[in-house]
């Protein structure tokens, strides 16, 4: 691995890394904020953020001021990017297709396969990485935005012991039943919509009978609530499940950073609960 950045930021710091990743086949960069506890030699939970579409490992860690919250609560906070990339990376020129949208899943099919693994790779590598190389305690959480909410959501269901709790912004929480997700399922997973319902956190939901802790906020004003997000799939599925889940609706807020880092606070409140 190779430090490319590096900038003191409330008590910590806030860094950059690139490495060779194994399971995408290509360069992959990662942020990492080292909140002050881990200067004095403390080893902390880690909270993994997983972007949305077009984003990088940037658009966090440069918009949505969480470093104060998460030196305040001793919380190292690990934001990956959102696909694999580079010129011998298939990609696509939509902006929910290809490089920028992987979707946190492992593709199937032809040209994606052979490195749209972001599921393998959130899970496995990047944990195993930051858990050798820097002083995480082995406590993780999980959360994201949009693309990243679907990825955080689907991610922590299926693996409830490895993750302690999970909360998202404006999360895809069904993405087999709205554009975004139809689009790229059938394009990295096929047409077998039986499969899709593996990376579909309202399926997962059904399916899953340990509880994890949930927490999702959704701007009222967002322009995809009603076309892409649906968060009322998840609170019925919920709600039919028996499963607790905290929705929070927030008048006026879109589905910019500025609805982030208006309650990014109140999630690492949430986390820091959990993560002990």
């Amino acid at each position: 691995m190779e430090r490319i950045e590096r900038h003191a930021s409330y008590g910590g710091f806030q860094e950059v890394w690139k490495h060779t990743s194994c399971t995408v086949g290509c360069e992959m960069r990662f942020g990492i904020y080292l909140p002050s506890a881990t200067i004095r030699g403390q080893k902390c939970p880690v909270l993994y953020w997983l972007s949305g579409l077009t984003c990088s490992e940037q658009n966090f860690i440069t918009k949505a001021g969480a470093q104060r919250y998460a030196d305040a609560h001793s919380i190292i906070v690990v934001t990956p990017d959102t696909s694999p990339r580079g010129p011998d990376v298939a990609d696509d020129k939509a902006y929910d297709l290809g490089q920028g949208a992987g979707f946190y899943l492992n593709a199937t099919r032809q040209p994606w396969e052979k490195h749209y693994r972001m599921y393998d790779y959130i899970v496995d590598e990047l944990p195993e990485l930051i858990e050798t190389y820097f002083p995480a305690s082995g406590a993780r959480s999980m959360s994201g935005h949009s693309m990243g909410g679907h990825g955080a959501l689907t991610i922590a269901l299926r693996n409830p012991g490895r993750y302690r709790c999970v909360s998202a912004f404006a999360p895809i929480v069904a993405p087999s039943q709205v554009p975004w997700g139809e689009k790229a399922f059938s394009m990295y997973l096929g047409d077998d919509r039986e499969v899709w319902k593996q990376y579909d956190a309202v399926e997962l939901v059904k399916s899953r009978p340990q509880e994890l802790p949930l927490l999702v906020d959704q701007g009222e004003a967002d322009e995809f609530l009603e076309s892409q997000l649906k968060p009322h799939l998840l609170r019925e599925a919920c709600q039919a499940a028996g499963y607790s889940l905290q929705l929070n609706f927030r008048p006026g807020f879109d589905h910019s950073y500025y609805f982030i880092a208006s309650f990014i606070g109140e999630h690492f409140r949430f986390h820091a609960d959990h993560l002990g």
